[in-house]
């Protein structure tokens, strides 16, 4: 080989080495979802619910990225997922907060509200760059621009849709939102037999509006299913962890049934209409 080879080789290998040594810097400083659960900032409370919740399996069975675009529809004053989500979305990719009526002066409304802000105010390195929007079906449903975002991601929220007579406004917003093979991840407390206003929905009548918005279902998971909740309770589904509405004698023993059987399915905007 001459010298001009030899250079040039050096050289290659040099700026390979090089950006290899730079792409794993840049890897470094990256939270993995498991290291964002694990976090500080979630609160030892907050922690203790994952045995019933399994944030790190369901995200992954819906396919949560780093780098995507993600919609929260109404993550509440507790923002339970919102400090895993915001978090890891924080650095590389999107996180939409689609939270409840900023106008409101609804004093449950205006306190939910006022905790989102404070919390997403708190660190900028945690949720600086979360973007604040409205769900107020039918009239706000501008979750994020038409079109724009990878996933949405609803969390025990369709049974308030349903009792409120706006499931189909929301899943029509969802749709708008994501764009073409985006998904819908979606989890809920589940019973065949719902009665009205009980907490629970029924998975078949979820199935039907979903189709009817113009969604797939991609895939069902049971990682969040319970099989001690017997769906049948004094105070519905509220009458479990973490409510416990019920009576005080009974609640240990809504303690040893743990957080309500829940359906978690992941459906797909179709990517061609």
């Amino acid at each position: 080989m001459n010298l001009t080879k030899t250079i040039a080789v050096i050289c290659t290998a040099s700026i390979m080495t090089g950006a290899m040594a730079i792409n794993a810097m840049a890897h470094s400083h990256e939270k993995s979802l498991a290291d964002v659960i694990a976090g500080d900032h979630r609160s030892d409370k907050n922690k203790a619910r994952d045995q019933y919740r399994h944030p790190k399996e369901t995200l992954e069975f819906f396919g949560l990225k780093a780098t995507m675009s993600v919609v929260e529809i109404w993550p509440g004053g507790g923002g339970w997922y919102q400090e895993i989500l915001a978090p890891y979305l924080n650095e590389q990719g999107t996180y939409y907060s689609a939270g409840y009526d900023l106008s409101s002066e609804k004093e449950y409304t205006m306190k939910n509200n006022g905790r989102i802000a404070a919390r997403l105010a708190s660190d900028k390195a945690l949720y600086g760059k979360a973007i604040v929007t409205e769900l107020v079906p039918p009239e706000k449903v501008t979750i994020s621009p038409a079109g724009s975002v990878d996933m949405v991601l609803s969390f025990r929220n369709f049974h308030n849709w349903q009792m409120g007579g706006y499931e189909r406004d929301v899943l029509k917003a969802v749709y708008v939102a994501l764009k073409p093979g985006g998904i819908f991840g979606i989890t809920d407390h589940r019973s065949p037999n719902s009665k009205e206003k009980d907490g629970y929905i029924k998975p078949s009548y979820l199935l039907e509006v979903a189709e009817e918005a113009g969604f797939v279902l991609v895939a069902k998971s049971e990682i969040n299913a319970n099989p001690k909740d017997t769906h049948h309770h004094a105070k519905g589904v509220w009458t479990l962890p973490p409510r416990l509405r019920g009576d005080k004698a009974d609640h240990d023993k809504m303690r040893a049934i743990g957080e309500s059987d829940r359906l978690t399915y992941k459906f797909m905007k179709p990517a061609t209409e």
